[in-house]
């Protein structure tokens, strides 16, 4: 195969054994390259730029600029670029939040041996990729209210272990306002109390950066 015939891809993650697995999975496989690699977001942007890559394989937690926000900055200059969100987390807000942006795909780390390749070549080809696992995550809550921004503010000072009158402190507002706000977090994420609150909210990704 032609050299100019190979799927060309970037890898940003911040981890190097991820990202020397990505490069060993790729070398066996005659069509396709790894053309550069990013261990933050910003570099990833810049790689992007410099490389001009047919898939972005992009890691969702990253220092400097995570991995949302470096797909949004390169969706704003490329827009048809083929961006995979990778991670070991499956939170369906976070999932939803790269989707909008602009991500193709989306990968869980720990389909690496049997996706990995696949949905590379699915995601070049034009077609879009989401496990079933986070698929089903997006549909379960796609009803379910949204937390807003407030909302969300008090649950990560409750998240570091703040009362209510801390929590209001903290946020210039009443102790009566906090207690509505928890009202209204308990029965969004269906939470049977403050600890199951900050749990729930944590694993579909609501405290993320």
């Amino acid at each position: 195969m032609a050299v100019s015939d190979r799927i060309r891809i970037l890898c940003a993650d911040d981890h190097p054994l991820v990202r020397d697995g990505i490069a060993f999975a790729i070398q066996q496989h005659a069509d396709m390259e790894l053309v550069a690699e990013a261990n933050n977001g910003v570099d990833a942007v810049l790689a992007f730029r410099q490389y001009r890559p047919d898939v972005t394989l992009m890691d969702l937690r990253m220092p400097q600029m995570n991995g949302i926000d470096a797909t949004m900055a390169i969706r704003g200059e490329f827009p048809n670029a083929r961006i995979v969100i990778l991670t070991t987390y499956s939170g369906d807000i976070q999932a939803s939040r790269a989707l909008k942006v602009g991500a193709v795909g989306y990968l869980l780390k720990g389909m690496f041996r049997t996706e990995l390749i696949s949905t590379i070549r699915r995601v070049h080809s034009g077609q879009r990729h989401i496990p079933a696992e986070i698929a089903s995550e997006i549909a379960e809550h796609f009803v379910a209210d949204a937390l807003s921004e407030r909302e969300i503010e008090v649950l990560r000072c409750v998240a570091d272990g703040c009362a209510n009158k801390v929590v209001a402190d903290r946020l210039l507002i009443t102790e009566d306002t906090v207690k509505g706000h928890m009202k209204n977090i308990l029965a969004k994420l269906q939470a049977n109390d403050r600890t199951h609150a900050v749990m729930i909210a944590m694993k579909r990704g609501f405290l993320d950066d």
